[in-house]
């Protein structure tokens, strides 16, 4: 149940309906964009290029988005977001017999995605209110609640066969693309959270970054440590399939392993702020992503169907404390006036990590097959953790 009155005069229900559509669709198209990719006979290698191109036009906007946040043009950033999903949805369905065409779309959805996560994100920070680790628990829960959603669908649609209809998949995600689009216009009709009078305060970007060294470090560590939780999640709903089509898993079997994942995920951060209050987000962060770092890599191992399921559960739970604990530190240690610069960055941090990661893994792909991508991509978790604890350590609770 959502605290009283957590987040007033911003929305709140619209920015969890909107937070759900958002995942919900993207959940669904990122796995039918790599079953589309596979049916146009790309080779699994190259998957983590489709995976790249999502993310390579936002590692350039997103901080230059975050300001105009941070200014308060967040309405037009959702808006425009909303779009930026419908166009790239339609050509994904219509257009993209290619390889370069795939990856032109993808292009433009990553876009898309990144300015709708910054309007949201931005309109949750500017609430300030004193819980923010049971705030962003609750939207964390919601959006994944619909990464649990989407695989189902994802089953349900594709059935039984290794190679599901993709144009069948596209049109699901076109319909969530205009839901979308609809939160975004009730999330716009509700004014921001924040005093006219605290826009004011906005400093430059120079000044935004030159944050004290016991605030930066903390900040820096909690942002990688989101990078590759995001990373991982990502790269499951891409080489999952791969990996199913080398072993003959049907996609119907994908979804419900995606959706078990998913759905751990949403009891991880069910009464996430009590596990703060008797462990601290530093410790929280730092196990929780040890531990998926030794779930994922698991996968290499040529498991039986309910052992996946089993690594995969346990990953949800351990993948699902990074996402909104990374939320709350950024939101509580940035100086005022920069959150939405701040939070730009944690996602200019995510999408470089999707852009760089996945060629990388892809390269162990092409050697070792999906499951080598799985053995790199826990190892590399593992080491990104072992980076952060000094610095996650030292945060105060």
């Amino acid at each position: 149940m959502a605290p009283k009155n957590p987040v007033a005069g911003i929305g709140f229900p619209s920015v969890l309906a909107h937070g759900f559509l958002l995942q919900g669709s993207i959940f669904l198209v990122r796995p039918a964009t790599s079953y589309k990719a596979l049916e146009l006979g790309v080779d699994p290698g190259l998957l983590g290029l489709v995976v790249a191109s999502f993310s390579i036009l936002p590692v350039f906007l997103a901080v230059m988005i975050g300001r105009a946040a941070d200014r308060g043009r967040e309405k037009s950033i959702l808006l425009v977001g909303s779009a930026l999903l419908i166009i790239p949805g339609a050509g994904l369905l219509f257009a993209s017999p290619t390889l370069p065409a795939l990856l032109g779309w993808n292009l433009l959805l990553g876009v898309g995605h990144l300015m709708s996560l910054i309007g949201e994100q931005s309109r949750l920070a500017s609430a300030r209110n004193r819980n923010m680790d049971r705030v962003f628990g609750l939207y964390t829960t919601v959006t994944a609640l619909a990464q649990a959603v989407a695989p189902l669908l994802l089953g349900v649609l594709g059935g039984s066969a290794v190679a599901p209809d993709t144009s069948l998949l596209m049109r699901a995600y076109l319909v969530g693309a205009f839901g979308v689009l609809a939160a975004s216009i009730f999330m716009a009709r509700h004014p921001i959270g924040v005093p006219r009078g605290e826009l004011k305060k906005q400093v430059k970007l120079r000044t935004a970054l030159n944050v004290e060294r016991s605030a930066r470090r903390p900040l820096i560590a909690s942002i990688t440590l989101s990078m590759m939780v995001l990373c991982t999640v990502d790269l499951l709903q891409v080489y999952l399939p791969a990996l199913a089509v080398e072993r003959g898993i049907s996609t119907q079997t994908v979804g419900l392993l995606l959706a078990a994942r998913a759905g751990a995920t949403v009891l991880s951060r069910l009464g996430l702020d009590h596990l703060v209050r008797r462990f601290g987000r530093g410790t929280l962060m730092l196990v929780s992503t040890g531990a998926a770092a030794v779930l994922v890599a698991l996968l290499v191992v040529p498991l039986p169907v309910i052992a996946m399921a089993v690594a995969l559960v346990l990953a949800g739970l351990a993948l699902g404390i990074g996402q909104p604990l990374s939320m709350s530190v950024v939101t509580l240690i940035a100086p005022e006036g920069t959150r939405g610069t701040w939070m730009s960055i944690r996602l200019l941090g995510n999408r470089l990590g999707q852009s760089v990661i996945p060629v990388g893994i892809g390269i162990f792909a092409s050697t070792l097959g999906a499951g080598g991508a799985f053995a790199a991509l826990g190892t590399a978790m593992g080491v990104v953790t072992l980076a952060s604890v000094v610095p996650l350590r030292s945060l105060k609770n």
